[in-house]
C-alpha cells in the first residue's frame, strides 16, 4: 500500500512538472547586425499555434515549454530558428534579408561580380525555373520570363528550332539571334537537320537543361563588348551545375511522362467536298475544294455522310519521356558533378520523334595551393525524325488542314499500289507517313578546360579552353510515286563542325584606402572550321532500297570554310566607397574573313553607375533599402560577314538545260553578285540608362531600363547594278537601323513566413524599331517572307491589298466582289507593340506551385491556313457561306455596292489578296503551371532516401488570341532565319501538355 502511494505521488509530481514545463516564461530582446532594436517581429513556438511579436523596443515574452524552439521572423530580415533550453534574457540577432542585393551572377567571359556593382542591365534565370517547365529546348523555357528578349517558337515537330532576339533586331541581313556561352566557351546555335521544307533544329536543343545551375541575360553592349563583334546581339551566359566539396556521393534520379495534344486551327466541318454546293465522291469526281453540299443533309449511296474530322484522326498524343541520374559530391580539395539524361520525344504527327542522350561530367581540383583546375566534358546524340512541312507537295499539314470531312484519306493506296486521292496535286498524308522521311543524327562535343592560378594574394591568371565540335549524318528519302517526285528522290549530307576556343586572362583586385580597382587583361583566339558534303539522288532503281547509289541521277557538292579571330580586350572596375563605380572596356579584334586593310577594328564602352541609397537616413531606408543609377555607352562591331564573302567566285552553270558538268566536262561562269573586297563589318553604337531600387529591405525591387542603340554600315547583300558592268548586284555597307526600348522588372515578396512564401516577378518592355536608311535612293528591299522598308519598321509585311477609295472604302467591281489594287503595299508590322511576362513561385510547407503568364500586344501574322483555306473552303469562317452583299463602294459609279455574291466567290476572292489574311498576334498564355510535394524529411528517417518530390506541370494550358484563327500565334512556321518569321503557314501544330515526374535523392 506504501509503495502504491508512493507511486501515485510520483506520477503526480511528473504530471505538475509537465504542467509547469508548459507554461515557463520566455523573455528576450531582438535587434539589427548593428544593434538597433527591431519592433513588430514576430515571434513563434514551432509545433504550436503561440505567438507573439515585439514591442517599440524590441522586447518580447511569450510563454512556451522548456525545452522547445523560437522562430523569429519579420518583413526585410532572414527567419531564425533558436533551441530553447531555459536561457534567460534572450539576445536574437537578426540578418537582413537582402539576397538580391548580394547575388552574385555570372557576367562576361564567366566572370563572377555581385550584381549591385553592375554597371549595364542583366537578368538571371535560375535552372530550377528552367527545369520546372518541362521544355526539351531550354530557349522555349525562357519565353516570357526576361524583359527585353522575344522567343518565337517555329512548329510542334520535335526538335524544331527556336528564335532568340535580345533588344530587337541589330542587323538587315545577318544573324540577329543571341550568342550562346557555355562556361565561358561561345557555342555553335545554327539550325541544321532539315533537307526539305519548314524548319531544322537549333543547336542548343543538344544541351540538356537538367544540367544548367543558371542562365544570366546579358542584353546591351556596355555589358557584351568583352565577347568581341560575336557578342554585339547579346548573350545568353550558361553555367553549367558542379559538384560540392567536403561531401559524401548524393545520388539522384527524376523522370518524367509529358503528354501532348496539338494546338489546332479553326476547320470547317459543315461541308463536303464539291464546288458551289454539289458533292464531289473523290473517286470519279475529284477537286480539291471543300465548297461541297451540307454535311448534315448530305447522304452517299442513300445513308447519311459519315464526318470525317482530319485532325484528329491524324494527329496522335504525343509523348516525351525523360530520365536523368546525377551524381554530386567531393573531398576537401575535390568536387566531382557527373549526369546522364536520355530524352525520348514522340511528336504528334506520327512517325516524328526527338532523341536525346546526354552525358555531362564537372570534375574541380585544387592542384597546388593556389592552383585550381576545372574540366568538363558534355556529350550528346540526338536523333530526330520529321517530315516535310509548310507549302511543299509533300507537306502532310498542308493536307489534313485542307482536306474534307466528306472523304476517309484511309486506305492510303488504291489495290493497284498508287496512291488513293481525291485531288491530283498533293500526297495521301498517310502515304507520306510510310514513304517521306528526313532524319538527322547528331554527336557533339562540348570539352572544356580551366585554370586558376593565384600569382599573389590580389593577382590571377587564368587558362581557359574550349571547343564545340558536332558531326551531322542528314538523309532523305522519298519513295516512287511521289505526287512531287514520280521517280523518287534521296538526298545525303553530311556535316561537320569544329570551333575551338582560348583565353588567357589576367585578373587583378586591389583596394587602396577608398577605392577599390577590378581589372582584367586578356587574349582571344577563335577558330572555326565547317564542311558539309550534299548528294541528291533522283529517280530510284530499286523499289524499297533506300541507297542512293542506286538513284539514276547524282548530284553532289561540297562546301567548307575555316575562319579565325584573334582579339584583345581590357576591362577595369574602379569602385570608390563602394557607391560610385567607373567601369571601362576595350577589345581589339582581328579577322581573317575581312581585307587586310579591315581586317582590325576597335571599340568598346564606358559605364558608370551611382549607389545613392548608401547617403540615406535610417529612417528613409527602412522604406527603400537601395537605389542605383547606371549610365553607359558603347561601341561595338557586329560580325555579319561569312567567310569568301569578298571575293566574286565562279559558279556552275546550266545553259540551255544543260547542266555541268556535263559528259564530263565542268561549266563555270564569274558569279554574277559583285562582291565588295573592302566590305566591313557593321557598327553598333548604345546608350543605355537604367535606375534600380529595393524597398523594405528589399521585399520589393524595381529596375527600369531605357536603351537607344544604333546600327551603322548595314551590310545590303544585293543592291542591283547597271548590267553594263557585267554583274547584276553587288554588297554595300550603307544601311543603318535604329532601335529604342524600355525595360522594366519587378520583384516582390509579397508574404513570407516559415511555413508559406510568395516571390513574384513581373516583367515588362517596349522596343520600337526604325529602317533609317539602306542605299542611296533605295527605298525597299526584299528579305524572305518580310521586306525592308526605308522609315519603316524592321520586318514589315509588304503585299496585295484591296482597292480602296480616299476614305479608305473598299472598291467593289461589278460582279460585286472586291478586287486587289494595282500596287502593292505595307499590309503589316511583325514587331509587337510590347511584351510581358509575370511569373508566380509559392511554397506552402512542403507544397510548391508556380505559374507563369506570357503577353504580347500586336505584331501581325500572316496567316496562310486560312489564306489558302479561303480558296479550299475549310477555315472556321467560311461555314457562313450565304449570300452577302460586300459592303463598299461600286468602283464605276462610286454608289454603295448592291450586288449578292456567294461565300464561294467572296472567299476565293479574298485567297488573292494577301491583306484579307494578316491578323493581329495579341496572345495571353497561361505558360506554365507547376504544382510539387516534397515529402517530409521526417518520414524518410528509416529510408534510404534523402528526398522524394512529385510533380505535374502543365504547358499552354490557356491561351488568349482574340484576333488570331490559328493554333498558336507564337509560331513561325519556316524556322529562326530572319526572312521567316510573322508567317503560320502549315507546319506542325504546338502542344498543349501535361507532365508528370518524380524525383529521388539517395
Amino acid at each position: 500500500m506504501i509503495k502504491l502511494k508512493i507511486a501515485f505521488l510520483a506520477i503526480v509530481m511528473l504530471c505538475f512538472l509537465q504542467i509547469h514545463a508548459q507554461t515557463v516564461p520566455i523573455n528576450g530582446k531582438i535587434t539589427d547586425e548593428s544593434g538597433a532594436a527591431l519592433p513588430g517581429i514576430s515571434v513563434k513556438i514551432k509545433g504550436t499555434s503561440l505567438g507573439s511579436s515585439t514591442d517599440s523596443q524590441g522586447n518580447f515574452s511569450i510563454k512556451g515549454a522548456n525545452p522547445s524552439v523560437l522562430v523569429f521572423s519579420g518583413i526585410g530580415f532572414q527567419t531564425r530558428a533558436l533551441a530553447y533550453t531555459g536561457q534567460n534574457n534572450l539576445v536574437i540577432v537578426l540578418k537582413d534579408d537582402q539576397q538580391s542585393l548580394n547575388e552574385i551572377v555570372v557576367t562576361a567571359l564567366g566572370v563572377k561580380r555581385e550584381k549591385r556593382n553592375l554597371t549595364y542591365s542583366s537578368q538571371e534565370v535560375k535552372g530550377e525555373q528552367l527545369t520546372q517547365t518541362k521544355e526539351p529546348n531550354l530557349v522555349n523555357a525562357l519565353a516570357g520570363k526576361v524583359s527585353g528578349v522575344q522567343i518565337t517558337s517555329s512548329s510542334g515537330t520535335p526538335g524544331s528550332s527556336s528564335r532568340i532576339v535580345i533588344r530587337g533586331a541589330n542587323s538587315l541581313y545577318g544573324n540577329n539571334e543571341a550568342l550562346m556561352v557555355i562556361d565561358g566557351i561561345p557555342v555553335n546555335n545554327d539550325e541544321t537537320g532539315n533537307l526539305n521544307s519548314g524548319p531544322g533544329t537549333n543547336r542548343i536543343a543538344d544541351l540538356d537543361p537538367n544540367i544548367i545551375e543558371s542562365i544570366n541575360v546579358l542584353k546591351g553592349g556596355a555589358a557584351t563588348a568583352l565577347y568581341g563583334s560575336d557578342g554585339a546581339k547579346g548573350v545568353i551566359i550558361i553555367t553549367t551545375k558542379a559538384g560540392s566539396q567536403n561531401k559524401k556521393p548524393s545520388l539522384s534520379f527524376s523522370s518524367s511522362l509529358s503528354l501532348e495534344k496539338p494546338l489546332l486551327p479553326e476547320i470547317q466541318d459543315k461541308y463536303s467536298l464539291g464546288s458551289n454546293g454539289v458533292y464531289f465522291d473523290g473517286l470519279t469526281q475529284k477537286t480539291s475544294t471543300s465548297w461541297g453540299a451540307k454535311m448534315d443533309t448530305l447522304k452517299i449511296n442513300g445513308q447519311p455522310a459519315q464526318v470525317y474530322n482530319q485532325s484528329d484522326l491524324f494527329f496522335k498524343t504525343g509523348k516525351t519521356y525523360t530520365n536523368t541520374i546525377g551524381l554530386n559530391g567531393g573531398g576537401a580539395y575535390n568536387s566531382y558533378f557527373l549526369s546522364y539524361t536520355n530524352l525520348s520525344q514522340e511528336g504528334t504527327v506520327p512517325t516524328t520523334s526527338f532523341d536525346r542522350n546526354t552525358v555531362f561530367g564537372k570534375f574541380s581540383t585544387q592542384v597546388l595551393k593556389d592552383l585550381n583546375i576545372t574540366f568538363s566534358l558534355n556529350y550528346a546524340n540526338t536523333k530526330n525524325t520529321r517530315l516535310p512541312e509548310g507549302y511543299a507537295l509533300e507537306s502532310p499539314v498542308w493536307t489534313i488542314f485542307t482536306a474534307p470531312v466528306s472523304y476517309n484519306l484511309e486506305p492510303a493506296v488504291n489495290p493497284d499500289g498508287t496512291q488513293r486521292l481525291f485531288r491530283f496535286s498533293r500526297n495521301n498524308p498517310y502515304w507520306v507517313l510510310d514513304n517521306i522521311s528526313n532524319t538527322s543524327v547528331v554527336n557533339r562535343f562540348l570539352p572544356t578546360f580551366n585554370a586558376d592560378y593565384k600569382v599573389l594574394s590580389w593577382l590571377t591568371i587564368t587558362e581557359r579552353f574550349g571547343a564545340d565540335v558536332y558531326v551531322e549524318q542528314g538523309k532523305y528519302r522519298e519513295s516512287l510515286l511521289s505526287v512531287s517526285n514520280p521517280n523518287g528522290r534521296i538526298v545525303n549530307r553530311n556535316s561537320n563542325f569544329r570551333q575551338y576556343n582560348n583565353d588567357l586572362i589576367i585578373g587583378a583586385n586591389k583596394s587602396f584606402g577608398d577605392f577599390t580597382f577590378d581589372a582584367l587583361l586578356g587574349n582571344n583566339i577563335l577558330s572555326t572550321y565547317s564542311e558539309t558534303a550534299n548528294a541528291n539522288g533522283l529517280g530510284i532503281t530499286v523499289p524499297g532500297f533506300d541507297n542512293i547509289g542506286s538513284t539514276s541521277t547524282v548530284q553532289f557538292t561540297e562546301t567548307s570554310y575555316l575562319s579565325r579571330k584573334i582579339g584583345f580586350y581590357l576591362q577595369s572596375n574602379i569602385d570608390y566607397k563602394k557607391f560610385l563605380i567607373l567601369s571601362l572596356t576595350g577589345r581589339y579584334d582581328g579577322t581573317s574573313v575581312l581585307a587586310k586593310n579591315n581586317s582590325f577594328y576597335p571599340y568598346g564602352s564606358a559605364a558608370t553607375s551611382f549607389i545613392f541609397s548608401n547617403f540615406f537616413s535610417r529612417e528613409l531606408s527602412d522604406i527603400m533599402s537601395f537605389g542605383k543609377l547606371r549610365l553607359s555607352y558603347s561601341t561595338v562591331g557586329n560580325a555579319s560577314i561569312g567567310p569568301y564573302n569578298l571575293l566574286t567566285p565562279y559558279e556552275s552553270q546550266t545553259v540551255r538545260n544543260i547542266a555541268f558538268p556535263y559528259q564530263g566536262q565542268s561549266g563555270f561562269l564569274i558569279s554574277q553578285t559583285l562582291s565588295d573586297p573592302n566590305l566591313k563589318n557593321e557598327r553598333i553604337n548604345e546608350f543605355e540608362v537604367g535606375l534600380e531600387t529595393g524597398f523594405f529591405k528589399n521585399r520589393l525591387s524595381l529596375e527600369v531600363t531605357y536603351f537607344d542603340k544604333k546600327t551603322k554600315n548595314g551590310i545590303i547583300p544585293n543592291v542591283a547594278l547597271a548590267p553594263s558592268t557585267g554583274f547584276n548586284a553587288t554588297s554595300v555597307n550603307t544601311a543603318s537601323m535604329r532601335n529604342r526600348g524600355i525595360e522594366l522588372l519587378l520583384n516582390a515578396k509579397p508574404i513570407k513566413t516559415e511555413d508559406f512564401s510568395w516571390d513574384l516577378t513581373l516583367n515588362y518592355s517596349r522596343i520600337r524599331n526604325k529602317v533609317l536608311s539602306i542605299y542611296k535612293d533605295l527605298k525597299q528591299v526584299g528579305n524572305g517572307f518580310t521586306f525592308i522598308f526605308v522609315d519603316q519598321p524592321y520586318g514589315v509585311i509588304y503585299g496585295t491589298r484591296y482597292a480602296r477609295n480616299s476614305e479608305g472604302k473598299l472598291l467593289i467591281g461589278n460582279d460585286g466582289l472586291p478586287f486587289a489594287a494595282d500596287e502593292q503595299g505595307i499590309i503589316g508590322d511583325i514587331n509587337p507593340d510590347w511584351m510581358a511576362g509575370i511569373v508566380n513561385n509559392l511554397r506552402y510547407k512542403q507544397f510548391t506551385m508556380s505559374f507563369s503568364f506570357d503577353m504580347k500586344k500586336g505584331g501581325d501574322i500572316q496567316n496562310n491556313v486560312d489564306g489558302y483555306g479561303y480558296f479550299y473552303g475549310t477555315p472556321k469562317v467560311t461555314e457562313d457561306r450565304g449570300p452577302r452583299v460586300v459592303e463598299g463602294v461600286n468602283a464605276t459609279t462610286g454608289l454603295p455596292n448592291t450586288v449578292s455574291v456567294s461565300g464561294q466567290a467572296y472567299y476565293q476572292r479574298a485567297n488573292g489578296v494577301l491583306e484579307s489574311v494578316i491578323q493581329d498576334g495579341t496572345y495571353v498564355k497561361l505558360r506554365n503551371v507547376s504544382i510539387g510535394y516534397n515529402l517530409k524529411p521526417t518520414w524518410l528517417q528509416k529510408t534510404p532516401f534523402k528526398t522524394i518530390g512529385f510533380q505535374v506541370t502543365g504547358r499552354n494550358l490557356w491561351i488568349y488570341a482574340p484576333h488570331f484563327t490559328g493554333g498558336d500565334p507564337e509560331v513561325s512556321s519556316f524556322g529562326s532565319s530572319n526572312g521567316s518569321q510573322g508567317i503560320y503557314s502549315f507546319s506542325t501544330p504546338t502542344s498543349r501538355s501535361v507532365d508528370f515526374s518524380l524525383k529521388l535523392t539517395l
